[in-house]
């Protein structure tokens, strides 16, 4: 049975290369999902933890336990540790170029091997009064080695007299409700500039300047060090990296798990982006599974055509001689040879492919830190899961085949239907996985949970599968009836979708796969969007503030015009003191904004203020109170409270209910105006910098005086969009195996029916009408799976999004209505491409030689 084994895959090599090409797509599918998770993680850590990525452990702070000088030196003293950097970062206003920006000032490590940031021109600074710029500012603010910078301490960084926090993604919505100035004059120091550095890819900075310096130049700016943001440290060669966390958190004191590789704090940091739950990962490995699901769907379908094709060959093996055993072996053996060569291919296919993806995603500056990860398990699972598929998908049928009496399994065998018991086992196995799974992909999107959601999809899928061919027969026979004009070839058509369901199953359920898949990743891309589009609009109502100083004069008219008339700006208004606000024994600055200008610049009405009503920040003592007491004017007015979707948020009142505190009024010695600023949100992190300057120049004012939520959307939106880039990948791989899928049944449908189409020949049908028929059939049956499987995907995204994301926030589906349509469309182009080498093969074959064939 060797031989026998052999001599097929020498002698009908164009069948295996249908099925080749499967496993290959298959496996490439499932080892790029697996490469894409490691690469997704790698990037992320060379941009979110590009401070610590050098790095063999970093140890983090907690709440109760800081990390401060003494601690850095007992890092440096604990054994195994060959270097440390203990990572200073402040906010301070840097002047240069006539114009102040806000930037982050960082302390250069003592070891090289630790410095996150490569050198582009000049030196580290080495010494007090020396700086290194990175080269998106020193190119935005004509700066160069030699250059004199002013620094300002971080009272002056920011109008309520401390810096925001760079490290873990928090920020200052700019809109505090008290802005108290400053309480001494800020720290100011004169720097040399003696190197550019490369701009850090840490979206936590988009739109800040990045400096380095030595301690000394830090302490001199933003006095004497309070604390660590990490110790990232080298270990010495040969160290044990779980030895040497325990050791450092023993030494720190601090609770374990707080020194962690660069890899496990990246998944940290994500983690704190959506409410503690890594969502990243979670959503990955649903892509792996999905993947696992769709490669054994597609190698399965395919070769249970081609073994199903050899029946009768099978059994004739039987009458000759051949034992069941012996031929169940044979099959096994050409699926495995198959299987582990295909399988090779598309473990290489996968790592070239995401190795040109990375290529050029690098050319992108904004995705300069694109990393490509190839773990072993990429390459294991590729290569055990496409062999072990291949030889579970020819060992299922071949096994019914052998099961079969030979002189039975010689006559033509009966399809599954209602008709014979296989028929209704497979019709109530499929209708009990789609209630099971569909009742428990249901329960997963209610409770938030997709380790419940994604094997309950799996089997309801599955399930559908399993009774297509009791139901894609008929639907395209019914669709069928658009063909009648086609004539002979459009009937033909028709007919042959009834007479063969099987065939017709087949080839419907590789594209009905794919287009399941590929609607599904679109719809739940669309809604994870909007999601978190929601969710950070919530969060961050406001794009940008710009503060006045109290006692100093209000913005002009003149000055508003100008600020509103600057590109990129979308909507200016006015937050003016208004008086006071008393609720849960706390005592706010209260201001008025207009319904008009809230209207526009609030998109969630939640923030928006109501007549007898005051909006107070979320989280806040006097958020608690049912009601709040607003002075103003001496006058004393009961209001009900509204709680901000936001802890950053003024208390807010409407100016139609209560003017605008007028001069000798106190809270004007405490407050000033405020003005919030909506921007276009396809500005991109550069963009925002420069109209923060514009801004600044307009409303003549301090930059530092101009800030705001827009730098952590930005900062937010490139982790999300880093995301989708998985999707998008994903969906190109997903279309290439649907069309490989349709191309290979529809081929070797042909081979299957080549004595039929020869005869239907030698009756009179021309080359012309052959192709059609062939055409007209592959365009049905493309039509009929591409709306199921848009239907199907549509339902399967937006339950995955919200299994997947119910936890963090509100999902409302969001259907991506002409992606859709164009899926629809391409499937059923792709249907007719398909069919075009087929049809031209059984169109050119004549009649005699096709009959002569066996």
């Amino acid at each position: 049975m060797l031989h026998v084994a052999l001599s097929q895959l020498r002698n009908h090599s164009r069948r295996f290369i249908a099925i080749t090409l499967a496993v290959l797509l298959a496996v490439a599918f499932l080892s790029a999902t697996l490469m894409v998770n490691a690469s997704a993680q790698a990037s992320l850590t060379a941009s979110l933890g590009q401070s610590y990525a050098k790095a063999d452990l970093v140890a983090s702070p907690t709440n109760s336990v800081a990390l401060t000088a003494e601690s850095a030196a007992a890092a440096a003293r604990t054994p195994g540790i060959a270097a440390s950097y203990p990572l200073r970062q402040e906010m301070v206003a840097v002047t240069a170029d006539n114009a102040t920006v806000a930037a982050t000032l960082r302390n250069t490590p003592s070891s090289a091997a630790l410095e996150p940031l490569a050198l582009v021109s000049g030196s580290w600074p080495t010494a007090a009064g020396q700086v290194a710029v990175d080269a998106k500012t020193a190119a935005a603010r004509h700066l160069a080695v030699g250059s004199t910078v002013s620094l300002l301490g971080n009272s002056a960084a920011s109008p309520q007299g401390g810096g925001a926090k760079a490290e873990g993604g928090s920020g200052t919505q700019g809109a505090a409700p008290i802005a108290a100035p400053p309480s001494a004059v800020p720290p100011s120091v004169k720097a040399t500039v003696t190197g550019i550095m490369a701009a850090s890819a840490d979206p936590q900075l988009s739109g800040l300047a990045q400096l380095a310096a030595t301690a000394s130049t830090v302490d001199a700016v933003s006095g004497p060090v309070a604390g660590y943001a990490t110790i990232a440290v080298k270990l010495a060669p040969g160290t044990n990296v779980a030895a040497a966390a325990t050791a450092l958190e023993s030494a720190l004191k601090l609770p374990a798990g707080q020194v962690a590789t660069p890899q496990q704090l990246t998944t940290n940091t994500v983690k704190s982006f959506t409410g503690g739950s890594d969502h990243l990962t979670i959503v990955l490995l649903a892509f792996a599974a999905v993947a696992l699901l769709v490669s054994g769907l597609v190698v399965s379908n395919t070769f249970s055509v081609l073994v199903a094709q050899r029946t009768r060959e099978l059994a004739l093996l039987r009458c000759v001689g051949a034992s069941r055993k012996q031929v169940r072996w044979s099959v096994i053996l050409e699926a495995a040879v198959v299987g582990l060569v295909a399988s090779v291919l598309g473990v290489l296919a996968a790592v070239g492919t995401m190795a040109a993806v990375v290529g050029l995603l690098r050319q992108n500056p904004d995705y300069a830190f694109a990393t490509l990860g190839v773990p072993a398990s990429s390459i294991i699972a590729g290569l055990v899961v496409g062999t072990l598929l291949t030889v579970v998908a020819a060992l299922v049928p071949a096994r019914s085949a052998t099961r079969v009496a030979p002189l039975a399994a010689l006559r033509p065998a009966d399809d599954a239907s209602m008709h014979n018991a296989a028929g209704r086992i497979r019709l109530g196995l499929g209708i009990a996985l789609i209630l099971a799974g569909g009742v428990g992909l249901v329960a997963g999107g209610l409770k938030a949970s997709l380790l419940l959601a994604v094997p309950s999809g799996a089997a309801s899928f599955v399930g559908i599968i399993l009774a297509a061919s009791l139901f894609v027969p008929r639907l395209v026979a019914l669709t069928g009836h658009l063909a009648r004009p086609a004539g002979v070839p459009g009937t033909m058509a028709k007919a042959n979708a009834v007479r063969n369901p099987r065939r017709t199953t087949a080839t419907a359920s590789a594209l009905l796969i794919g287009v399941t898949l590929v609607t599904m990743m679109m719809t739940g891309a669309a809604t994870a969007r909007q999601a978190f589009e929601s969710q950070l609009s919530s969060h961050f109502p406001v794009d940008l503030t710009a503060m006045a100083v109290p006692g100093a004069p209000a913005f002009t008219d003149a000055e508003l015009a100008k600020a509103a008339a600057l590109p990129g700006v979308s909507a200016v208004a006015r937050l003016v003191p208004v008086g006071t606000v008393t609720a849960g024994g706390q005592e706010l600055a209260a201001y008025g904004i207009a319904s008009s200008d809230a209207a526009r610049l609030l998109g969630n009405s939640g923030n928006r203020p109501a007549p007898g009503t005051v909006v107070l920040p979320k989280g806040s003592q006097a958020a608690k109170a049912g009601t709040a007491s607003l002075v103003d004017a001496g006058k004393a007015t009961q209001l009900s409270v509204r709680v901000a979707t936001t802890r950053e948020f003024p208390p807010l009142v409407t100016l139609d209910s209560f003017p605008a505190a007028t001069a000798g009024s106190p809270v004007l010695s405490r407050t000033a105006e405020q003005l919030w600023i909506k921007v276009n949100p396809a500005l991109g992190a550069n963009a925002l910098s420069t109209l923060r300057t514009e801004l600044a120049s307009a409303l003549h004012v301090d930059e530092n005086q101009v800030d705001g939520a827009v730098l952590q959307k930005v900062m937010f939106n490139q982790v999300i969009n880093t995301l989708l880039l998985v999707v998008t990948g994903l969906l190109a791989v997903a279309i290439v195996i649907a069309l490989i899928g349709v191309a290979n049944t529809l081929s070797l449908s042909v081979l299957e029916r080549t004595r039929e189409n020869s005869l239907l020949r030698a009756l009179g049908l021309t080359r012309g009408q052959l192709r059609g028929m062939l055409a007209l059939e592959a365009v049905l049956i493309a039509g009929v799976a591409a709306v199921i499987g848009s239907a199907l995907g549509v339902l399967y995204g937006w339950l995955g999004a919200q299994s997947a994301l119910g936890g963090f926030t509100t999902v409302v589906a969001v259907v991506p209505w002409a992606q859709v349509l164009l899926v629809v469309a391409v499937a059923a182009a792709a249907g007719l491409l398909a069919s075009v080498v087929p049809a031209r093969r059984a169109a050119t074959l004549s009649p005699v030689e096709g009959l002569a064939m066996d």
